[in-house]
Formats: structure tokens, sequence, C-alpha cells
């Protein structure tokens, strides 16, 4: 389980929790990087100070790798971004923009800067200005996506960049692990099976509803304003469904999704609320420690590549 990803991060293995908004705080991150994977910690649009004090909770924590996403559209990305280098951390994922006028001052930090993408030109791009490696993310995670299947995605980007490549998209468990190092990828990065453990502070009615999901019971919703989001089918999803096949405007659409997801992982609204998940939430069955699912995960990834690898 040693691939450029754990050397380049010093991690132990090639797992990596997602940086879910309202999600992704210090107990989950602490516990997935105290585990042997890359936690991280969601800034989404929460304010530097609130960011800084997430970081020095995690270090209380573990004396291990972690890192932080950045939504570069926040109106305090750039606040933050000097957090994570005043507060040496070790690694940065970005989402939702364009790192580059950060990564003089990241570099010289010491930080490993990571942006997620959703095509081959964007993987390139960030390859030039200096990213140290590339989330290829499938439409099949939760959240903001783009348009093309994981297993589409990963191999092309892998063939398009030098750097490594992490998979996330659909990923839940050994076999999705295993599927990724085939099309090329050094490590995952998993979400939705985050959620699902006892360190993750999302409301139960959220986590409930990840155990309950089936194959089918994501919706995309927002396709027609550019920004689809893919979330479990519930009283919002339908409405907002309805909504958008009336012509609804962007405006409308946006009030009716307004503060949802917080809705949903704090105040456990899961019926008008953004309960956020991807399609492999059909593929989690029950809630674990970070340290036991990530310890799973290892063992089943080494035993499908054994069956592969015995195969041929």
């Amino acid at each position: 389980m040693k691939t450029e990803i754990t050397r380049l991060l010093g991690i132990e293995y090639p797992i990596i929790q997602g940086g879910m908004a309202w999600v992704a705080e210090y107990h989950l991150a602490a516990a997935v990087s105290q585990a042997g994977g890359l936690g991280l910690i969601g800034a989404a649009s929460a304010p530097a100070d609130w960011v800084r004090q997430q970081i020095q909770e995690v270090k209380k924590r573990t004396n291990k790798p972690f890192g932080v996403n950045i939504m570069l559209m926040s109106p305090y990305a750039e606040e933050v971004a000097k957090v994570v280098a005043e507060e040496g951390v070790k690694v940065v994922t970005t989402g939702a923009g364009n790192p580059e006028k950060y990564m003089e001052m990241w570099k010289k930090a010491g930080i490993k800067v990571i942006p997620v993408v959703a095509s081959v030109a964007l993987a390139k791009r960030m390859e030039r200005c200096g990213a140290d490696a590339v989330v290829a993310e499938g439409t099949e995670s939760g959240g903001h996506i783009g348009e093309t299947t994981t297993m589409a995605l990963v191999p092309q980007v892998a063939d398009a960049v030098q750097i490594p490549v992490i998979a996330a998209g659909g990923i839940a468990d050994g076999r999705g692990i295993a599927a990724a190092f085939m099309l090329g990828a050094q490590a995952v990065q998993m979400g939705t099976r985050f959620v699902a453990t006892e360190e993750c502070w999302a409301h139960e009615n959220y986590k409930n509803l990840v155990l309950k999901a089936r194959d089918i019971d994501t919706k995309v919703t927002g396709r027609s304003t550019g920004h689809p989001v893919r979330a479990i089918r519930n009283q919002m999803t339908k409405q907002y469904t309805e909504m958008e096949a009336k012509g609804a405007s962007f405006e409308e659409l946006e009030l009716l999704t307004l503060g949802g997801l917080k809705k949903a992982v704090v105040d456990g609204d899961v019926k008008t609320g953004s309960v956020m998940a991807g399609q492999s939430a059909g593929l989690v069955k029950e809630i674990v420690t970070c340290e036991n699912l990530i310890r799973d995960l290892v063992k089943e990834t080494e035993r499908v590549l054994k069956g592969a690898l015995a195969y041929e």
C-alpha cells in the first residue's frame, strides 16, 4: 500500500478523507490521520479564525500529517490561505477556483498542494501552475460534481499529467480502491464512507439516511443552472426538481437550498435539508470507528489485489 502519494504526504495508507463542508471538522480529520490516512478539515465558507481553531484542535489529537480543503470561492479564501501557511499545515486541497496565486506562499511554507479537478484540461492546468498532485473526482461523488464518471476520468487524467493522481467518486470499499489503482491512481479520496464513522459529528439522522440509501437513492439537482449537486433524495430534491422543470429562476432555486447542508448535517433536518452524499452510499451499511474502517479497507484492498494478480 505504499505509493507515490503515501511518500509525498508522509502517510501510512493511500486513503484521504474528503474535505466535506460542515462534516469534515477536527474530530474526523484527527481520527483519520491518526489511523494512518490523511484527514482533512473542510474550510468551506468559514472564517479564518474558525479554520485556525480547527487546525489547532487537530494538532492536539495527532502528530501525523493532516490537511485543509479550501473552497477558493469563499469570501475568506485569502485569509484561510495565509492561516494554513502560518499554522504549518502539511497539505492543502482546493476546489471551486484556481489556487495559482497562493502557490508561492504555500510552497515556501512546505505545503503540498492538491487541487480537485473534474476534467483533463483542468488537471493539466493545475500541473502547470505547480500542483503536487490532483484529485480526479468523478460525477458519482456527493455535493458539487462534474460530468465525467470516475471510471472514465481517472485513467485519462493519469495519462495526461506527470504528477500523482488521486481517484474520488463512488469509492467506499477495498474493491473501489483496488479498481482506482488499476485505473492509474496512486490513492483514493473518500467522503461519503467517512460520514458513517463514530468520530464524524454529523447528525444521526444524516448518518442513518446514508446507511439506508440504495443504489438509486441519490439525485442530481441544479444541472439547468450549471451548478449540479448530488444529494440523497428527499422532500427538498423533489421540490427542487419540480421547480427546475417549470423553469424557476436561479435565485428561486438558490433560495430553496440556502443553508440546506447545515440544516441536514447540524440540525438533522433530512427532509428539507441537503443530504449531500455520493452514489457509494448504497455500499455503506454500518457506522464504525475511523481506525477500524481504514484497517478493513486496507485488508480488503490487499485481498482484492492479490486475487487479481493470482488470476493473471
